[in-house]
């Protein structure tokens, strides 16, 4: 989901700054932020790798996490995460 005006943003708990970072340098850190934040709660990562758009979205389809919207904006992108609210079942 990708948004290109700068409307009505979600409210958020925590931000990753991963301005100026390379994939999968963006991912890494949103990572290991969101294993330290409650279920539910919203992290946004704010990213200048124009790749980022593509990596968040395979990211929270393979994670589970909600991938709520996406400001592109002139220089950076910024995406808004939902934590799961459970544990993603495995196979073993």
């Amino acid at each position: 989901m990708t948004d290109s005006t700068s409307g009505s943003t979600p409210e958020f708990q925590h931000t990753v700054d991963a301005v100026g970072l390379a994939c999968p340098l963006p991912i890494l850190r949103a990572k290991k932020a969101l294993a330290t934040i409650l279920p539910g709660e919203v992290l946004r990562v704010i990213t200048t790798d124009r790749g980022a758009v593509r990596d968040f979205q395979a990211f929270c389809r393979q994670t589970g996490n909600e991938l709520l919207i996406q400001v592109d904006e002139v220089e950076r992108v910024t995406h808004y995460l939902k934590r799961r609210l459970k544990p993603v079942a495995t196979t073993a």
